[in-house]
């Protein structure tokens, strides 16, 4: 019989104390622990209250000798494990593990876990609302929403976790089990975080490690990368594909997503029921369809949540029209694959503002789908210079230094009925605090620039 996990009176340091590391800390105290939290932050907008629950805060950096002499060490997901004063004390013994791990050692629920390079979240957070329409008890977070730390106490035997999952997440695992896991698509990213892209495909990798033949890997036939990343999984497989693969269990078929059994072919979801702006985003509403179907969701319920989801903030959400031309706010699209893929949304001509903190790849892949499209290209941020490099010999590029500035620069250069499109293929970190924050600037300078055009209309009349 397995030993329960226990923290009661152990010694435990988190590191980082963004959204996931105050969760832990917080669970970790209601189970027991000696907590500190650790940031290299000098000042914590929760201090009082995380004080006021018990744990302790070491603030200003990290005490080497507090983390040596810990019991376990937990990490936020925004902290790398080779981080190191972290480093060092794992290589004194001190067992380090993750967020993640940490919380599913208590979860009673099963676990859907989701990752991919795009799409995570707006597959988890339409997973979860199939299911909560179907008459499920359901939990969704994770990467996205509540910290799976914030959700173990009201994790029950029926819950079903849906959780989106990171590949800074993942690499911190060690007894991490989901019931299903799913990999969306792979293609290079985090080569900032990561030392290679084959470090990066081993973390994402770890998804299918302690799944067993009892379990379901839900994976995307039309991705090599994710094929060859699941050939080694001992779970169960179920493909979903949007290229309509034969040998795929979840397609579409005359317009409508089907799930294929030995024996017969069972309808799932209409894709006129998909209210999402571009192709890349159907294959989202595929996989969630093959998650909810392998829990037991009826079709009725499942197109009901698809009907009335209108897709998440920051990804590819329709933001204004002024003027004639039409803003679209892609701020989560923070690497080059997902860049590609909302450019490739659209249709006619198209303004794109590109750049932020470079997180590797190559911007000049973006330069045939910009190309056929008649696009200009406005670079902002740290990469601007790389942008520019890669792309100014066949797509006209502007630097600019603001959003503000993009905005408005973005207006003049489009013509009524064109799109200027937030797509940046980049990190936030330079300008923002982070990818929702960038995109909450461009709504609002958008917003901005409306009104001033209100305000003049008036004016001339």
């Amino acid at each position: 019989m397995t030993t329960p996990f226990s923290v009661d009176r152990r010694r435990v340091v988190v590191v980082g104390a963004a959204r996931s590391g105050v969760a832990a800390a917080e669970l970790l105290v209601r189970r027991g622990a000696i907590v500190t939290l650790s940031d290299a932050r000098t000042d914590l907008a929760d201090a009082e209250r995380l004080r006021a629950r018990g744990v302790s805060l070491a603030l200003g950096g990290h005490d080497q000798a507090g983390l040596s002499s810990a019991d376990l060490i937990v990490l936020s997901p925004g902290v790398s494990p080779r981080q190191p004063d972290v480093a060092a004390a794992r290589d004194a013994g001190v067992p380090v593990i993750g967020e993640l791990e940490l919380a599913s050692r208590w979860l009673r629920g099963r676990i859907v876990a989701i990752t991919g390079t795009k799409g995570k979240s707006t597959t988890t957070t339409l997973t979860g609302r199939m299911l909560d329409a179907a008459g499920f008890r359901v939990l969704v977070g994770g990467n996205i929403g509540l910290a799976l730390s914030a959700q173990v106490d009201e994790s029950t035997d029926e819950t079903i976790h849906v959780v989106e999952t990171s590949s800074f997440q993942l690499e911190t695992t060690e007894t991490f089990h989901p019931w299903i896991a799913v990999v969306l698509n792979f293609s290079p990213d985090h080569l900032d975080r990561h030392a290679d892209v084959q470090e990066y495909a081993a973390a994402k990798a770890r998804i299918f490690a302690n799944q067993t033949g009892r379990d379901w890997a839900v994976i995307n036939a039309d991705d090599q990368a994710v094929l060859a990343m699941a050939s080694a999984a001992r779970s169960r497989r179920l493909a979903f594909s949007m290229a309509g693969r034969a040998d795929a269990d979840v397609r579409v078929e005359d317009a409508v997503i089907v799930r294929r059994h030995a024996s017969a072919t069972e309808s799932l979801v209409p894709l006129s029921s998909v209210r999402l702006l571009g192709r890349h985003l159907v294959a989202d509403v595929l996989a969630a369809s093959a998650v909810a179907s392998l829990c037991g969701a009826d079709a009725a319920a499942m197109t009901r949540a698809v009907e009335a989801f209108t897709g998440l903030e920051h990804a590819l959400e329709p933001v204004a029209e002024v003027g004639g031309v039409h803003f679209v706010n892609d701020s989560k699209a923070t690497n080059i694959e997902a860049a590609l893929r909302a450019i490739e949304s659209f249709d006619g001509p198209l303004v794109v503002i590109v750049g932020g903190r470079f997180k590797g790849g190559r911007f000049a892949d973006l330069e045939p789908a910009l190309r056929a499209r008649r696009a200009t290209v406005i670079a902002i941020g740290e990469a601007a210079p790389l942008v520019e490099e890669a792309l100014a010999g066949s797509i006209a590029v502007h630097r600019v230094r603001s959003m503000a500035d993009a905005v408005r620069t973005g207006f003049v250069l489009a013509h009524p009925g064109e799109t200027v499109l937030l797509a940046p293929a980049c990190a936030s970190f330079d300008m923002f605090r982070d990818y929702a924050e960038r995109g909450r600037v461009f709504k609002q300078e958008v917003a901005t620039l409306a009104s001033r055009i209100r305000e003049g209309e008036k004016r001339g009349q």
